[in-house]
């Protein structure tokens, strides 16, 4: 989110509008490392590019970042022995990591290779724009190996027509045809190349069996954090995000053996002792931070939390702190 905030900031267009459009907090970019959906995502590409009215800002950003920007897949990246086996990786890791939607990976068509990506969930809009930021990452993950002025034979995406087109070849440095799925055609040679600056394997930042938020209450906490950004979070609101009724919200989440209530609970507990640690706001402004009508309410359901009062554990905070002073 970073980047694309300095892109639109540059250009002169309003953060306020972007964010709003896409129906994303802007004080999520206090915090640009929270998971967000993919259909998040998607609109806060497009609402950028309508703002700033640029249709090549997808290409620009990934490919400017590069596989810095992929974080623990970078790292599967930098570790791999050779091409072909960090296009491996990346399509066992992805939908592990990113728990998006989205297919990764390789395949071979004769003597060429196709690296591609596929967004599997549906989406009414901003499927291309997301398949061209896509793009540049992959191309970023193949130039890691093949040095940074490699070009593709050509690159593809879906649809049958795109604005910027002639921009975005010049960015990506190959011509861009339309297919069922986008992804990269090189070489199938290429994927013997070694890894020219290979990191430590033994420095692994993400094991593969390590997945980062994979079930649905993470995501549900997740989407509960965002909404505490605005407001007071509702169930309603986290399923319409997940494209779930609220019925089959609760049936799936009492499968996991949990309930909304309990991950709520759990979200405004930690959000709460976190705004009481900063000693700056008042109890009562905390209580309308966390979407309470007044104090009384708040203290009650922190008492439930936590079994103390707000006010008791902001004194033993404190008292904790002098201690480790002295």
């Amino acid at each position: 989110m970073g980047p694309i905030a300095e892109a639109v900031s540059a250009a002169g267009g309003s953060l306020t509008r972007v964010f709003g459009r896409a129906e994303i907090p802007l004080t999520l970019l206090d915090t640009p490392d929270r998971l967000i959906l993919l259909r998040d995502q998607l609109r806060l590409v497009n609402a950028a590019i309508r703002e700033i009215g640029d249709p090549s800002l997808p290409a620009r950003l990934s490919t400017g970042i590069g596989i810095a920007g992929l974080g623990p897949i970078g790292v599967q990246v930098r570790t791999a022995e050779t091409l072909g086996s960090a296009l491996a990786r990346v399509e066992i890791v992805t939908p592990l990591l990113l728990q998006t939607a989205t297919w990764t990976g390789l395949r071979r068509k004769g003597a060429n290779a196709f690296y591609g990506y596929t967004v599997l969930e549906r989406i009414e809009s901003g499927r291309q724009a997301n398949e061209i930021l896509a793009l540049g990452y992959l191309l970023g993950t193949v130039r890691h190996f093949l040095g940074p002025t490699w070009r593709p034979d050509h690159a593809v995406v879906t649809g049958a027509t795109m604005s910027g087109r002639g921009e975005i070849q010049e960015q990506f440095g190959s011509e861009i045809a339309f297919g069922s799925r986008a992804g990269l055609i090189f070489p199938a040679f290429h994927l013997d190349t070694p890894n020219p600056n290979r990191d430590d394997p033994d420095r692994l930042a993400t094991a593969e069996d390590e997945p980062i938020g994979d079930d649905l209450a993470a995501c549900v906490a997740h989407l509960i954090e965002l909404d505490l950004d605005e407001a007071r979070p509702s169930i309603d609101g986290v399923a319409r995000r997940l494209g779930l009724s609220r019925r089959t919200l609760q049936r799936r989440l009492d499968d996991l053996g949990t309930r909304y209530s309990d991950i709520r609970d759990r979200i405004m507990a930690q959000r709460a002792k976190t705004l009481l640690t900063g000693e700056t706001l008042s109890i009562a402004r905390i209580a309308c931070e966390l979407g309470y009508a007044d104090t009384s309410h708040f203290t009650r359901a922190f008492l439930e939390w936590t079994g103390t009062t707000p006010s008791r554990w902001r004194r033993d905070v404190c008292v904790g702190r002098q201690t480790k002073v002295s």
